[in-house]
């Protein structure tokens, strides 16, 4: 395989995955742009908490996305269409399941977290609403999880982004029909959401049905026990590893608010720069899922070589467009979201970190994507555990002499650390 053909087959798994990564966030900023116009500011409060509550939860479950990606890709490269099909179907399966505890447990699941919010009465009282009527969409979703883990395996991330985009076009006519015709208020913005998220579902399930074939489903085929052990041995890896990303992300904002409301708004202003660069970079990680888990399929070792060289490269190449752009356009973006000149001063000491956010972390998501496909995912885990590890030690060690700067060092630490330790271990693997 050659390297300009190479580059061309990431690109084009690439752009179309930054294009869905982009329209995502769509979602919660219509609702919040419609509830904004309600007149009152719980209301915007209700879906802020409602929407943290959901990313919360299903988060939890983004194995099904990726455990799926690897898998599918396998076997894609072993030209195995049954074990594909068989893919597809048991993560569509574990999707229900799990999709159904959270429906039949959603009353105490929302109440613990209401309660850890903190919320004043009306605010609860709306997000309640919210909650109660959008966790039906639970099956849509952890439905979605799985059906683009299966398309990413497949090599095709145009379809993610062409349903990204219907659910997006969904949840704006359907919501601004429920609040602005026929009058209801958050109600209508709940079940607008929720419309949306069952179209994509529906739609992402025929175009699905039409790459396989649902004729004679064999339930012992899909229900085999060593396929099962190894495909909840890769989830539980990844489920395990979302825990401590949970843990960071938590004690980030944690820590920041435990310094007061202004460093709390300068580090969440900060935090933007890093997930708009994943944007970008979740592109490339679902270009080395599909990539990678296809080669390693197809026992193309020297080509997965070339593959992981080649897609390093491209994160190298995006950490350093992202690195010049922040360096020189931190406060613009920062003027972006804020017009508060405050928490723009504020900000200044911890610009330079946010700026190295790419060179950081640009190896973290790549090696992640590359450990997807191969299915290492305990390597992914390790890395993870100890990064984790690092983070907290140093941020105990340093943030008595360093304040929120030792919250930036521990950040980045932890990026930089998943990163080569995911490569160290790979490297370690084949020398054995």
């Amino acid at each position: 395989m050659k390297r300009n053909s190479l580059n061309r087959q990431i690109l084009a798994l690439a752009i179309p995955a930054i294009i869905a990564n982009i329209t995502t966030p769509l979602l919660s900023l219509v609702d919040i742009a419609i509830v904004g116009r309600l007149g009152s500011p719980a209301y915007v409060g209700a879906v802020a908490v409602g929407g943290t509550l959901f990313s919360m939860l299903y988060w939890l479950f983004s194995f099904l996305r990726f455990g799926t990606s690897g898998l599918t890709a396998q076997s894609l490269g072993e030209g195995n269409d049954e074990k594909l099909r068989l893919t597809l179907l048991r993560s569509l399966m574990i999707a229900a399941i799990a999709s159904l505890l959270l429906i039949l447990l959603h009353r105490p699941l929302g109440d613990i977290a209401l309660d850890f919010m903190d919320t004043d009465a009306e605010t609860r009282r709306l997000a309640e609403i919210y909650f109660n009527l959008l966790i039906f969409g639970a099956p849509a979703v952890l439905a979605q999880y799985a059906l683009t883990g299966w398309f990413v395996g497949r090599q095709d991330t145009r379809t993610p982004m062409w349903l990204s985009l219907v659910i997006n076009v969904t949840n704006i006519g359907a919501s601004l029909i429920l609040v602005f015709v026929l009058g209801m208020k958050i109600e209508g913005v709940a079940l607008g959401t929720l419309i949306a998220q069952w179209v994509g579902s529906i739609a992402g399930l025929i175009v699905a049905a039409k790459r396989i074939s649902l004729r004679r489903i064999n339930l012992r085929s899909v229900i085999n026990l060593p396929e099962l052990k190894r495909f909840f041995s890769v989830n539980f890896d990844i489920f395990l590893r979302t825990l401590c990303l949970i843990a960071v992300s938590v004690w980030f904002t944690r820590s920041g608010a435990s310094q007061g409301p202004e460093i709390l708004a300068v580090n969440s202003m900060l935090l933007q720069l890093f997930i708009l660069f994943s944007y970008f970079m979740d592109g490339f990680a679902f270009a080395a899922e599909a990539l990678c888990g296809k080669l390693v399929g197809a026992g193309e070792h020297l080509q997965l070589k070339k593959a992981i060289s080649t897609l390093l490269h491209w994160g190298l190449s995006m950490a350093l467009i992202f690195t010049v752009i922040y360096a020189a356009g931190g406060e613009a973006f920062l003027r972006l979201l804020t017009d508060d000149g405050g928490i723009i001063h504020a900000s200044e000491p911890y610009r330079l970190w946010a700026a190295a956010i790419p060179l950081a972390g640009f190896m973290a998501f790549t090696a992640d994507g590359i450990v997807i496909g191969l299915t290492r995912t305990r390597v992914m885990l390790g890395s993870m555990a100890i990064a984790t590890a690092a983070y907290f030690i140093l941020w105990f060690w340093l943030s008595p002499i360093l304040g929120n700067h030792a919250l930036w060092i521990a950040f980045l630490t932890y990026l930089l650390l998943r990163g080569v330790l995911i490569l160290s271990f790979l490297k370690l693997g084949d020398r054995k």
